[in-house]
């Protein structure tokens, strides 16, 4: 039979700040009690926040980026993207935006285009994740996944998983990825229940956007924006919603190799 991984803590997000004039962001990792979770060196949660018509679009002007990837997930709003690569695109609800630095990429991420000028609810997450060092200086690479190119995998009743990247009860996520990763996008509707199966000896987290969940039976993640960290011994988690929830469940193969760092 298998092992239950253990909940090793829950913790809320400890900065909430603006990410130029676009993203009013919730760091939940790394954090006061999250600080090792390898393959995956950051979690920004922006939203949920709520815009104006503007003529103008909000955001971050051109920035460097080197060495790791940046994944970002749509839930409400759009943000459009420019990079040296020449590379672009639209992230609208649903959609999901993998892109590897590596060598060196300099971007820019904006409000949507119609989203700029209708205004509405605006929320994403960002997701750093680290390259071993014999890809750092790779070529950089652009993935941009419609809402439609995600597979759903029933987890149990009022539950489901978008399979991002990794694989999930034989369903393959469509993220190219150079170490092994898995990131499920999870809906679970008011009192619903859902199994899943992580890798032993992968770090991996659960991570409450918005809802209440119960995690194995025992920790209760509530509110918005918390995340608990599971053992890297098992490979089962329960999940049980008390309220409307999004959670993401990120695991990966730790790279274990020093990670150095400026202006995170």
């Amino acid at each position: 039979m298998s092992e239950q991984k253990q909940v090793l803590g829950v913790h809320g997000a400890t900065s909430s700040h603006w990410i130029g004039d676009g993203f009013p962001v919730r760091t939940l990792f790394p954090s006061h009690g999250v600080t090792e979770l390898s393959p995956f060196l950051l979690l920004d949660y922006a939203g949920p926040a709520r815009f104006e018509p503007s003529n103008r679009p909000r955001g971050v002007e051109q920035h460097p980026h080197r060495g790791f990837e940046t994944v970002t997930i749509s839930y409400q709003g759009s943000i459009d993207h420019r990079d040296s690569g020449g590379n672009s695109g639209t992230v609208n609800p649903g959609d999901v935006q993998w892109m590897t630095a590596a060598s060196g990429v300099v971007h820019e991420e904006k409000h949507g285009k119609d989203f700029t000028a209708k205004g509405g609810d605006f929320e994403m997450v960002q997701i750093w994740v680290n390259l071993p060092a014999a890809h750092k200086m790779s070529k950089p690479r652009y993935q941009g996944m419609l809402s439609t190119d995600i597979p759903h995998v029933e987890l149990g009743p009022g539950a489901y998983a978008r399979v991002i990247a990794g694989e999930l009860k034989r369903v393959k996520g469509p993220a190219k990825t150079f170490t092994p990763v898995n990131v499920y996008d999870l809906r679970l509707e008011a009192g619903g229940t859902g199994k899943l199966s992580l890798p032993v000896g992968h770090n991996s987290a659960i991570v409450l956007l918005r809802g209440e969940v119960v995690v194995n039976g025992s920790s209760t993640l509530k509110g918005i924006a918390q995340v608990a960290p599971l053992s890297t011994s098992g490979e089962i988690v329960l999940l049980e919603a008390k309220a409307q929830s999004l959670v993401l469940v990120l695991s990966g193969e730790p790279i274990n190799e020093p990670v150095a760092s400026y202006g995170l």
